[in-house]
């Protein structure tokens, strides 16, 4: 055994007082890649390149109190990308990632309602499909988007300036160009423009908005909420849809209406209320309501068309 996988034994020995042992493991790798630049298969393979590596045990004892590896380490992979994330912005999760897949799916099958050429007196524009992410944080879900698809104009909101920036950041790192806007879904009167670029149109919203119960906290682990934002976790017990409700109201008669229909809404969503996420929806007018299961068959994504 490599000196390399002897530290990694060691660290995966500490942390597994905090930890499953599979994630003590994955943590424990997760570190050593990290600190030596250098990729697993490398490590397995003897590679001798170096031996000499930063001390570890600030990273051990920064996860025995729970806080993410990922704000450890300042970035994230994902889906495919390499994300820069902050204490500003929530970790992206693998459910997020079905839910872009979901999306990219969709309306890959359906590419003749997106894009369509408008004739007017100097020319002909070819427009294609515009897609706004409300709660954007590090940019995960816009960025994905934009990168499966070029030619979407892709556009994500936040109401925190700092994760605005991250998700900046972000685009520039992953080599898209998404306009990224300080934006409040429930500053109606438009205070500091903020709300201008929700009156926009466009053809699908896409949203992971905050869905957490305050109710749930008790059981959720401490690296979760010790360390990511509240702010773009939780809701009021009393209120469980209150995000939901505001963005599909927002939306339902705002999305683009001309020449081309139907129009789409995306959430991720707690487990708890796709009943009665879609009953809301149904209300609002939207039709064609789908419920998807994630791969736990939990169900996580709901979608809905309205056709103007």
């Amino acid at each position: 055994m490599s000196d390399i996988q002897c530290q990694i034994s060691n660290i995966q020995s500490q942390l597994e007082a905090a930890y499953p042992k599979d994630e003590a493991r994955a943590l424990a790798w997760w570190i050593m890649e990290e600190v030596t630049g250098l990729s697993r298969s490398q490590i397995l393979s003897g590679y001798k390149g170096t031996t000499n590596f930063p001390n570890t045990q600030v990273f051990v004892d920064r996860l025995l109190h729970f806080e993410p590896i990922q704000y450890i380490f300042g970035h994230t992979l994902w889906n495919g990308l390499d994300l820069k994330v902050t204490p500003a912005t929530l970790i992206p999760r693998p459910e997020t990632a079905e839910l872009v897949e979901r999306i990219s799916n969709f309306l890959s099958q359906r590419n003749d309602y997106f894009k369509f050429q408008i004739s007017y007196p100097k020319g002909t524009i070819i427009s294609n499909c515009r897609v706004l992410d409300v709660g954007t944080g590090s940019g995960c879900i816009a960025i994905s988007l934009k990168k499966a698809h070029p030619e979407w104009q892709v556009t994500g909101i936040d109401i925190s300036p700092e994760a605005i920036e991250v998700a900046r950041e972000n685009a520039k790192r992953n080599g898209v160009e998404v306009n990224f806007q300080v934006a409040d879904i429930f500053d109606s009167n438009g205070e500091n423009h903020k709300f201008e670029i929700i009156n926009h149109k466009y053809d699908l919203v896409v949203s992971n908005p905050p869905y957490i119960r305050e109710c749930e906290k008790a059981t959720m682990r401490p690296n979760v909420f010790r360390f990511e934002p509240e702010a773009a976790l939780f809701v009021p017990d009393n209120d469980p849809l209150k995000f939901y409700r505001r963005i599909a109201e927002l939306f339902a008669h705002t999305l683009y209406t001309v020449h081309r229909t139907p129009k789409f809404l995306f959430f991720e969503i707690n487990e708890a209320y796709p009943q009665e996420l879609s009953a809301m929806l149904s209300e609002l007018g939207y039709t064609d309501i789908l419920i998807t299961n994630d791969i736990y068959g939990k169900p996580r994504i709901i979608e809905a068309r309205m056709a103007g």
